[in-house]
């Protein structure tokens, strides 16, 4: 069944987005590879790691690399460079956002939206 876009757009709204959802193997498996940029794993350490099911680790863990969110080279997986330069990003936009916030300098929305341009309504330009 359709949905209108008024909704699809709020789909995912109360979350990353694209990111796995809380309390699935994707989302295990990607919080453990992230606590651990340094070092890769196989499958099997993995599925110790995480308790997520051996015959499901491999699946989802393909399923994370097609969405750029983990790299795969022989036997051993680890968490993409794009996967930590995202989060790095999220992390200084979210400080940058807190020291102007400490400084009185709280961005002001009504001031914002008088000049922000909503790409939805370009989308066929």
């Amino acid at each position: 069944m359709p949905i209108s876009t008024d909704r699809f757009e709020r789909l995912g709204a109360d979350g990353d987005g694209d990111g796995p959802t809380p309390g699935t193997n994707a989302a295990s498996i990607l919080a453990f590879l992230r606590d651990n940029p340094d070092k890769a794993y196989t499958q099997s350490e993995i599925a110790d790691a995480t308790d997520v099911k051996s015959g499901s680790v491999g699946p989802t863990l393909v399923r994370l690399r097609e969405r750029g969110r983990v790299d795969h080279r022989g036997h051993y997986w680890r968490v993409s460079d794009h996967d930590r330069s995202v989060d790095a990003a999220a992390t200084q936009s979210a400080a940058a956002l807190a020291d102007r916030e400490a400084d009185d300098e709280t961005p002001e929305m009504a001031a914002w939206r008088d000049h922000a341009v909503d790409p939805r309504e370009h989308r066929d330009e």
